[in-house]
Order: structure tokens, then C-alpha cells, then sequence
């Protein structure tokens, strides 16, 4: 029998402590950016969308996609941060924003990632690029083939830098992606992000990323500007527990772009709040259980359930659990049996797996007994209805 069960007494008893509930986009808010993302990454909640999967040309923030390369052979031993490589001419020739290595010198993997992430080096990119796949044109297509795997549905790279190509594109979502695989696939290097400065040959250049000496809470990630693509800004704030996403682009000046990054983080922590409802594994209902050990299984979300909504209306939010009972022995612990559901007044309806929060093994004669005793009084029941 499929059985629905609200339990909203219980999240208004709770609220305060985790389903993941993405809010529904602000529509209200506008943003004078050619695009932009904006996504609590504590919740997934989007909060902001404008053009966010259309792809546009990216200019330096597609630097990120060289990086997640980077990343994942350093994590694959492929690479190691002591490794050097001698740079070749094509890389020190780039033109833009420049870490100035020379054509023949040796440079670590430690040094060129700086030179990418502080500096924004096009050829400290394109040195990366070669480090791995032997040339710039051989990485691109390593790049495209890395991003069909991890989900990016609206990006085609042409080069390692993001230098102006009508192939090379990348929509918000994407980079927005990237942004939260820097911070948690590749944790152990985002610290590099928030570094503020660095120096190469005697000249030290300061992070382009404006928003990090704001005291917002920012800590990374990536700047862009060609003259097609505007100003852009891929970044990320953290404030006690919530962490934020923001992706700009489009802007006119480099005094707006960092004016309306600012002023839309600072919306996006305070206009919303996020809630833990039920931590993973906490129980939430009770099923009943056929032919077991035991009559009843507690049922958890497979996931903490976090809710991001607009400020006030949590209180709001309702809960409910869906599952078939009863359900048949034996049982094993984190089985899945239902789904938990989410609606927040002003947020998008999200559901969560339901599982079982132990195991209840097949029962014996007298469970077996039972089971056919109420099978056969529910029967009598039925038959003399109507």
C-alpha cells in the first residue's frame, strides 16, 4: 500500500538542525551582466540564473577548465608540484596578461599554477597545457573530452588560455561547476585561490580577483576580460556554514564588474537562509515491515537535508514521506523504500531517497504466523464490505 505521510510537525520542531531544498531563482533580482549564476553551494540552491546555459565566449575564467587538467594529474600522480619543464616558445610568445616566463627556462608545475591563478598567465597556461599533453592543441581536445565526463553540457574549448576563439565557449552553469570542483574535488589546492600575490623573475603581480581585499568572505577563484566577452568574474564567498557561488559576465568595466559581484553576494547571504532539517541516517517515520524479525523499520534520507529559501519562510516548509508498506523481509540498512519530498513556500519541490535505517532479517514461524493471521483477517474485512 503506497503510503503518504507529512511530517512538517516534525521539521517545525527540528528546524535548525538537515533533504537538500534548492530555492527557486530569485526573479525579482536583476543584474546589468550579459549573464549570470549565482548558486548556494551548502544547499545547491540556485539563486539567481540570467543566460545561464547559454555559451559564451569565457575569456580567462575558462583558465579554470586548465586548472581542473592540472588538478586531476597532480591527484593521479601524473604530475607532482616539484616537476619542471623547460618553456617552449609558443607559450612564453602569448600575448594578454603574461606570468613573463622566457622561452627556454625552467619552471615548476608549483610556479606555472601561480602564474595561472594569481597572475593569470596565458602563457603559464599554455606551459600547463604542453606539460601534459605535448601541445596547446592536443590539451584542448583533452579539455573537451575531461568535460563531457564531469557534466559540462554547454562548453567546447579550442585552447588552454580562453584567448578569443568563436569555437571556445563556456555557459555560467559550467563554470560554476568547475568553481565547486576547485573547492571540493581539488580542496587540497584551492588555498592557492586566496593568495594574494606573487612573484616571478622580480616582478610581483597582485591576485586580478578584486573581491578578495573586500572582507566579504571571498576566497577565490578566476577574472576575465577580452572585448568580446566583457568583464567576468567566477567567484566564491564563505560565511560561517554557507558557501556561495557567483558567476558574472558581460560587464562594461572592471569597476562594475566588481561593484555588482559584490553588492549580488552580499544579496545572496542575505536575502536567504539555509537550514539543516535531518542529518543523513536520522529517522524521520516508521514503516511496517512483512514477515520480519521485527513489525516496523525506521526510515532515514539517504542525504542531510538542507534547506536555502528566501529569510522567513522555513518556518513554512513541509515535509513529506512517501514509501509502499508493507515492506517485504528481509531488509538491509540504507535499502531504498521511498522518497522524502521538500516544498518551501517561494522554493522548487526537491526529493530525497528514503532508506532504511537498519536491517530487519526474515522473521521466523511465529512472525510467518502472524503475517497470515492479519492477511486473513484483513481479507474477512474486505469481504464483508458493501
Amino acid at each position: 500500500m503506497l503510503k503518504t505521510l507529512l511530517v512538517r510537525a516534525v521539521v517545525l520542531a527540528l528546524i535548525g538542525l538537515a533533504v537538500t531544498v534548492p530555492a527557486a531563482p530569485a526573479q525579482d533580482q536583476t543584474t546589468p551582466a550579459r549573464a549570470a549564476f549565482i548558486v548556494d553551494m551548502t544547499s545547491g540552491a540556485v539563486l539567481l540564473e540570467k543566460n545561464a546555459d547559454t555559451p559564451l565566449p569565457p575569456a580567462s575564467m575558462s583558465k579554470l577548465m586548465t586548472l581542473e587538467m592540472v588538478f586531476g594529474a597532480l591527484e593521479a600522480g601524473r604530475l607532482a608540484l616539484d616537476d619542471t619543464f623547460r618553456t617552449s616558445a609558443h607559450a612564453a610568445a602569448m600575448g594578454g596578461s603574461k606570468m613573463f616566463i622566457r622561452s627556454g627556462e625552467v619552471v615548476s608545475v608549483a610556479d606555472l599554477l601561480r602564474g595561472v591563478i594569481v597572475q593569470s598567465g596565458n602563457d603559464a597556461a599554455v606551459a600547463l597545457g604542453e606539460a601534459i599533453s605535448g601541445t596547446e592543441e592536443a590539451f584542448a581536445a583533452l579539455m573537451n573530452q575531461h568535460a563531457a565526463e564531469i557534466g559540462l553540457t554547454n562548453s567546447h574549448f579550442t585552447n588552454a588560455t580562453g584567448w578569443p576563439d568563436p569555437q571556445h565557449r563556456m555557459s555560467p552553469r559550467d563554470l560554476a561547476t568547475l568553481a565547486q570542483r576547485m573547492i571540493t574535488v581539488h580542496a587540497e589546492y584551492y588555498p592557492m585561490f586566496a593568495e594574494t600575490e606573487f612573484t616571478w623573475d622580480d616582478i610581483t603581480q597582485r591576485n586580478r580577483n578584486p573581491l578578495l581585499g573586500f572582507g566579504i568572505g571571498a576566497d577565490g577563484l578566476k577574472t576575465g576580460h577580452t572585448e568580446e566577452a566583457g568583464y567576468g568574474l567566477v567567484a566564491s564567498a564563505k560565511r560561517g556554514e554557507r558557501r556561495v557561488i557567483l558567476v558574472v559576465t558581460g560587464l562594461e568595466r572592471p569597476q562594475q564588474r566588481s561593484q555588482e559581484a559584490e553588492r549580488l553576494i552580499n544579496w545572496a547571504f542575505r536575502a536567504f537562509e539555509s537550514k539543516r532539517l535531518y542529518p543523513a541516517g536520522q529517522t524521520v517515520v516508521e514503516a511496517d515491515v512483512w514477515i520480519g524479525a521485527t513489525g516496523t523499520v525506521a526510515l532515514a534520507p539517504a542525504r542531510d537535508v538542507i534547506v536555502t529559501a528566501p529569510y522567513g519562510m522555513l518556518k513554512q516548509a513541509e515535509v513529506t514521506a512517501h514509501f509502499s508498506e508493507p515492506i517485504q523481509a528481509p531488509v538491509a540498512a540504507g535499502d531504498e523504500v521511498g522518497r522524502l519530498e521538500v516544498a518551501v513556500p517561494s522554493g522548487t519541490p526537491v526529493s530525497v531517497p528514503l532508506v532504511a535505517a537498519q536491517t530487519v532479517a526474515t522473521g521466523g514461524v511465529t512472525a510467518r504466523l502472524k503475517a497470515a493471521a492479519n492477511l486473513l483477517m484483513r481479507r474477512a474485512l474486505g469481504a464483508g464490505e458493501g
